[in-house]
């Protein structure tokens, strides 16, 4: 940040920190002046600043979502703190996702909003009263709803879509899971994270070690977990208690793995070193969970024609018709599929898709060809990849167990290097970054 923006921020925040004085008369009776705070600054975030206006939305937007839950909260000062480290890396994000110009549509936005209010068996409008009624205007929500998905969408860019896992890291855990049968069993964690920045000092490093090891000590003697991480904890989840959720090993970093499988329900680790910091694991549940799995599987081939300038919804809909009919009435489906599909991996093979599971395409399709009989061709259908006809040539039962437990552990280790790689990011935003507290920690 150059000098002349800092000053520019100084002076900023020191007209937002005027208090004004108002003086009421009555009659020849002078009162007190009243004094009232309209605004200041809580934060300097690079070239962006913190109020504490939207430090007092966001504290009361928690407060709402946490209510109910029966989980006891930590002193304010130390909540407040919470909230304000969880503004000032959203904050960060946002500004980054500005620089590389990702934008969320309003379609897209309100689309996600009217599927919450579905979810909840709402409507817009009941949906919006709700909101009201916990005190929290609609157009503040609209705007966090934008932030996540913004921030969702940079970290795919960024993150999500440069993670790789190959198949001898999926072979190398099948393996370990065949050695061992807990690497297979499900866990249910609470974690406490005490920070270290990306370059601590030793003294910084000794410090947050001592302090999880007061942590660690306060545990041991039975302290409430998830009470001790919303009041030290530096985890994402530190709000929720540390809760991580369910979690199968796989997932786990590998530095946690060795440590929690050897655990029962309501046993805590020792304290782990990461480049992140230290940490302590809770197991609050486990279980085990390997079944065979059968599914019913559709061999199926279709046609897909793309409407554009030149050919819309109607003439797309009045070919494919024109097409079913001559399939009807005796010409071979794949010569056909090959001439005119738009599907062009599936058009060299004459349409053919091969043998699907449920799931495998998309709703709209599914439907469809779920209700066809071996041989029937649907009428056509449109999907949001364009407009179908559909066959289906056969269905079976099939063992899908081993591709199943691959595909499972694929997600598996792409969710657990997307977590270390997220979290090792964002300590390198926060450290690059020019952070300016303008209230006591």
């Amino acid at each position: 940040m150059s000098p002349v923006v800092r000053i520019l921020l100084t002076f900023t925040s020191l007209c937002l920190l005027t208090i004004y004085s108002t003086i009421t008369y009555a009659g020849t009776n002078t009162k007190k002046p009243q004094i009232e705070e309209l605004d200041h600054v809580v934060a300097i975030v690079n070239n962006d600043v913190i109020t504490a206006t939207e430090l007092k939305k966001r504290i009361k937007q928690i407060l709402a979502q946490l209510k109910g839950q029966r989980k006891n909260l930590p002193p304010k000062n130390v909540l407040y703190r919470q909230i304000l480290e969880q503004l000032i890396t959203e904050k960060l994000q946002l500004q980054l996702a500005k620089r590389a110009s990702v934008i969320i549509d309003d379609e897209t936005i309100n689309k996600v909003i009217q599927r919450i209010a579905r979810e909840n068996n709402l409507t817009l409008a009941q949906f919006k009263d709700v909101l009201r009624r916990d005190g929290i205007e609609y157009a503040e929500f609209r705007q966090n709803i934008k932030n996540e998905m913004t921030i969702s969408q940079l970290k795919k860019r960024r993150i999500e879509n440069t993670i790789v896992v190959t198949e001898q890291e999926i072979d190398t855990e099948l393996r370990n899971q065949k050695n061992n049968k807990a690497l297979s069993d499900e866990f249910h964690l609470a974690h406490i994270l005490i920070a270290t920045p990306e370059t601590a000092t030793p003294e910084q490093i000794q410090q947050a070690r001592q302090k999880a090891q007061q942590i660690l000590a306060q545990l041991n003697i039975g302290a409430d977990f998830a009470e001790t991480a919303a009041a030290y904890s530096n985890g994402q989840n530190a709000l929720k208690g540390g809760d991580l959720g369910w979690r199968q090993a796989a997932q786990l970093p590998s530095i946690f793995i060795d440590k929690v499988i050897k655990l029962e329900p309501g046993q805590i680790t020792d304290i782990i070193r990461s480049p992140s910091g230290f940490h302590i694991v809770k197991v609050l549940e486990r279980r085990s969970k390997q079944k065979r799995r059968v599914v019913k599987q559709t061999h199926a081939r279709h046609i897909l024609i793309v409407p554009n300038q030149v050919k819309n919804n109607a003439v797309v809909k009045a070919t494919l018709k024109r097409l079913r009919e001559r399939i009807i009435n005796g010409e071979p489906f794949a010569p056909i599929a090959k001439a005119n599909s738009d599907d062009k991996g599936s058009a060299a093979r004459g349409g053919d898709l091969g043998w699907l599971n449920p799931g495998t395409t998309v709703p709209e399709f599914q439907a469809v060809m779920d209700k066809l009989k071996p041989g029937e061709i649907s009428q056509p259908v449109r999907s949001r990849y364009g407009w179908h006809i559909i066959q289906v040539l056969a269905r079976r039962q099939h063992d899908d167990t081993q591709a199943f437990l691959r595909n499972k552990i694929r997600k598996q280790i792409g969710e657990r290097k997307t977590e270390e790689a997220v979290s090792n990011w964002l300590r390198r935003l926060r450290s690059e970054a020019y952070v300016e507290y303008r209230i006591n920690k």
